[in-house]
Parts: C-alpha cells; sequence; structure tokens
C-alpha cells in the first residue's frame, strides 16, 4: 500500500509515517538502529577487544557457549579456536562489516548518481556512453567482478570498498537517470535555464531533490547487498584481512569447525548477519512501498 503524501509533509515524515504503519517494517528498523548503535559502542559493549593478544588466553579456545574461562569470565557466545570471546567478535565484526558496507554504498551513490543526472540533462552522445557502461556493468554477476578485482588488487579494506562501489554505481546512476529524465521536461528546469543558472546548480539543487525518493529505495537496498557481497569475498579468503575481520571472515573461521560440533563459531555470527540483512531489505521493501515517485505529489 503506497500512502498519500499530506500537505506540506517532508520526505523523512512521510517515509517514518510510513514505516510506522506497517509492524514488520517499524521492528526492522528498530532492529537496524540497535544493531548500528552495538556497532558504534563496540569497544564499549563488548567484554574484551577480541584482537588485544593480553586479554586472549588460548586455554579459553574453544569453549561451548555459557562456560566460565580460566580467567573467571563466562563466554555467553563461546569462544573460538583462539579463545576470542565470540560475542566481543561478532560486535567488532559487525563494526567493520558496517562501515564497509555503508562507505561502499555512499561512494557508489555519489559517483552514480552524479552519472546519472549528467546523462538525463545533457542527453545526447554522453548519455548514449554513460548508459551503455551502465548496460555493460550490470550484465555481468557483480559477485564474480568483485572477485575478479579483489584477485587484481589483494586484500585490504579499501580495495574491498572499491570493487563494492565499482559494482554497484551503475545500479544508482540508472534510477537517478530515470527520475531524472521525467523532471527535465517539467518547466522548473526550463525556468531555470532561463535564469543562467549553472548546470550543477540546476542538477544538484533543482533535479536532485526531485529524485530523492527513488534514490533512497535503491541505496537502502544497495547497502544491504555491500554488506553481504563484503561477507562473501570474506568468506571466500580474498576480502578484508585477519586484522580487520568482518562477520563474513568469522564466519569462514567457523565453518572449518562446523562438523566438528563447534557450531557456535560460524552459526551465530551467519545468524547476526542474516539478521542484520533481513532487516535492511524490510525497512527498503517498506520505503519502496511509501515513496513511489508515481504517486508521490
Amino acid at each position: 500500500m503506497t500512502l498519500l503524501r499530506l500537505p506540506g509533509e517532508s520526505l523523512i515524515a512521510r517515509a517514518g509515517r510510513g514505516i510506522a504503519a506497517s509492524p514488520k517494517a517499524a521492528i526492522a528498523l528498530v532492529i537496524c538502529v540497535l544493531l548500528v548503535l552495538a556497532a558504534i559502542f563496540a569497544p564499549v559493549l563488548a567484554p574484551q577487544n577480541p584482537y588485544d593478544l593480553k586479554e586472549i588466553d588460548i586455554f579459553d579456545a574453544k569453549l561451548p557457549p555459557g562456560t566460565v574461562g580460566y580467567n573467571g569470565m563466562t563466554y555467553l557466545l563461546g569462544t573460538d579456536t583462539q579463545g576470542r570471546d565470540m560475542l566481543s567478535a561478532m560486535l567488532y565484526g559487525l563494526r567493520t562489516s558496517l562501515a564497509v558496507g555503508l562507505t561502499a554504498g555512499v561512494i557508489a551513490l555519489a559517483i552514480g548518481t552524479t552519472l546519472g543526472l549528467a546523462a538525463a540533462y545533457f542527453g545526447k552522445w554522453l548519455d548514449t556512453l554513460i548508459m551503455r557502461l551502465v548496460d555493460l556493468m550490470l550484465g555481468f554477476p557483480k559477485i564474480l567482478v568483485a572477485l575478479m578485482i579483489m584477485v587484481a588488487f589483494g586484500q585490504g579494506t579499501w580495495k574491498v570498498i572499491l570493487a563494492l562501489v565499482f559494482v554497484q554505481w551503475a545500479f544508482f546512476a540508472r534510477t537517478v537517470r530515470a527520475a531524472a529524465m521525467v523532471e527535465t521536461g517539467k518547466d522548473y528546469v526550463e525556468a531555470a535555464r532561463c535564469l543562467g543558472l549553472s548546470s550543477p546548480r540546476i542538477l544538484f539543487h533543482h533535479l536532485l531533490p526531485n529524485c530523492l525518493p527513488p534514490l533512497i529505495i535503491v541505496g537502502t537496498i544497495q547497502v544491504a547487498h555491500a554488506i553481504a557481497a563484503e561477507a562473501t569475498l570474506s568468506f571466500l579468503g580474498i576480502g578484508l584481512p585477519i586484522t580487520e575481520p568482518s562477520l563474513g571472515l568469522l564466519i569462514a573461521n567457523g565453518y572449518h569447525v562446523l562438523l566438528a560440533g563447534l557450531y557456535w563459531m560460524s552459526v551465530f555470527p551467519g545468524l547476526l548477519l542474516l539478521t542484520l540483512i533481513f532487516s535492511i531489505n524490510v525497512v527498503g521493501d517498506r520505503l519502496r512501498a511509501v515513496l513511489n515517485p508515481r504517486l508521490a505529489a
């Protein structure tokens, strides 16, 4: 169901009203907020720093959930093969996964939005060139392209972000271009041209605000896709280095001992990753229903 926009209602207010009207979306949004807060305050919430060797005891390795270690600490979610507290490792891994996903999403959004607006506004050969590049990018499986980039450049946080940006900018460009094509034919754009306003000002101060609804929807969903893609790369061992572990790397570390009965090392990080991606997708799906650009006033 698409909500009608109230007179004078802002885009954010409309989105908030739409999410509040859906209990499922409201719960998903609360979960997203709690997970983001947990990631931000991971150093405060985590019982230990899982990557500080002074706080890790190898004798506490492979302890099941709820076990009290040699140091008297209760490991609520157990420990891994190095004796790290799984709860602490998951909080730090969540922090890394969110940071990489959000950074890649914001950069891809900026690049794709700029190219999409330029294609719609200037048209002609520039539109053809940009959209053929978009078609080329969307013609390949994005995880395959990301794998090729990581194999070529090696591991590293910014290399993962670069790979994710490279495979995501086309989604933003196509979305913004479609919305901007509708707006460029309206009177306010022609009036701005007649006033002699510069092209950047028309693009970012007039066209962009009217393209925000579909952009917000795609941005929300692409952040979830970026987090999933980063987890896939890290799980395969070509993503983030072991010094900056994410949820995907934690799952990979526990996967090798899963059949030995040490399920918590892989299952718990996997459930956390699943909860994060699922809640973001639920919020994005609700925003798609609420911010339908065809019915926006």
